[in-house]
């Protein structure tokens, strides 16, 4: 199936939902917000690539980028590395929000890395429950708090347990929400029920972080999404999540069933290598991931071209 030229055609009329009802601007992240991937040539952070990516995104209709993420590899990026990404994407892109990944499992080194931002300029930080301990639903709560606390920017809670290895249980999440600096979640926590519930009491701006979800998370009524689909068909992407929360259930779904095969296979291999490997095919970095990562193979990397190629055919 293909899309209508129509349906992806730009309507300042038809396109007026553009941040969520009685949110402030500054704390609404509503819209599509691209996790950008930390191109690498010879081992360095190629800051060449990483700019003309940036650029090219920030002409896109995107709410803004987080950047070092998991799908940045910011787990195998050293301190003055996140600098100079952060610093890259700002340099380019200045009027495109930013949201910052933090995360670690030491409370006191992690609120001193929350402090140091106050000069930073960014919309806000993605924060994750602490790496590898797995506390009580009641440490959980602490963290995140503690954290809040010491955050000079709004807190995105990131619900992804099979990273963390920790489960944030639905009240847990409901008592974070009344923390005045915690605004919303990315979830990715393989709970629809808990969604649903986020979703109805209001309090959190919800946005799928599972790009598969993307579709029953905004028709549900979830705000957006953080997705590393969005690095190609962005446009498209975009103009699903506009649709879908202004209810038009049957265009959005015209213009999202093309894209699912494309988003499976970009998660066939461990994330970011396939979609490093597409942007690789598409001329715009090298596919290089840092150890223990390892690259999608040829096989993924010539059928996700061909998909990618066909649905930008289509438009």
């Amino acid at each position: 199936m293909s899309s209508s030229p129509s349906l992806l055609s730009t309507d300042p009329a038809s396109d007026a939902v553009r941040t969520s009802p009685n949110v402030s601007p500054s704390r609404d992240f509503s819209g599509l917000w691209v996790p950008l991937v930390t191109p690498f040539r010879d081992g360095a952070v190629d800051h060449a690539a990483l700019s003309a990516l940036a650029l090219r995104l920030a002409a896109e209709p995107i709410a803004g980028f987080v950047v070092c993420g998991s799908t940045g590899e910011a787990a195998s990026l050293g301190d003055a590395e996140q600098q100079a990404v952060l610093a890259t994407i700002a340099g380019v892109a200045p009027g495109v929000r930013r949201v910052l990944g933090i995360s670690g499992y030491h409370l006191g080194d992690t609120a001193k890395r929350l402090r140091a931002l106050v000069d930073a300029e960014l919309a806000g930080v993605l924060l994750p429950a602490p790496l590898y301990i797995r506390p009580s639903q009641a440490g959980l709560l602490d963290w995140f708090q503690q954290l809040a606390d010491a955050s000079p920017v709004p807190v995105l809670v990131y619900d992804i347990p099979y990273r963390t290895g920790s489960t944030l249980a639905r009240d847990t999440l409901l008592a974070l929400a009344a923390h005045p600096r915690i605004v919303g979640i990315k979830d990715c926590g393989g709970d629809f029920g808990k969604t649903r519930a986020l979703i109805a009491d209001g309090r959190l701006q919800v946005l799928a972080g599972e790009d598969a979800q993307i579709f029953p998370t905004v028709a549900e009524g979830g705000c957006g999404a953080i997705a590393a689909c969005a690095h190609v068909q962005t446009a498209r992407l975009a103009r699903v999540i506009t649709l879908l929360r202004q209810g038009r259930l049957l265009e959005a779904r015209a213009l999202w069933q093309p894209l699912l095969p494309l988003i499976e296979g970009l998660f066939e291999a461990p994330n970011p290598a396939p979609i490093k490997a597409l942007l690789s095919g598409r001329g715009e970095m090298a596919g290089e991931l840092r150890a223990p990562m390892t690259d999608a193979g040829a096989a993924l990397t010539a059928r996700l071209l061909a998909l990618d190629a066909a649905l930008s055919s289509g438009d």
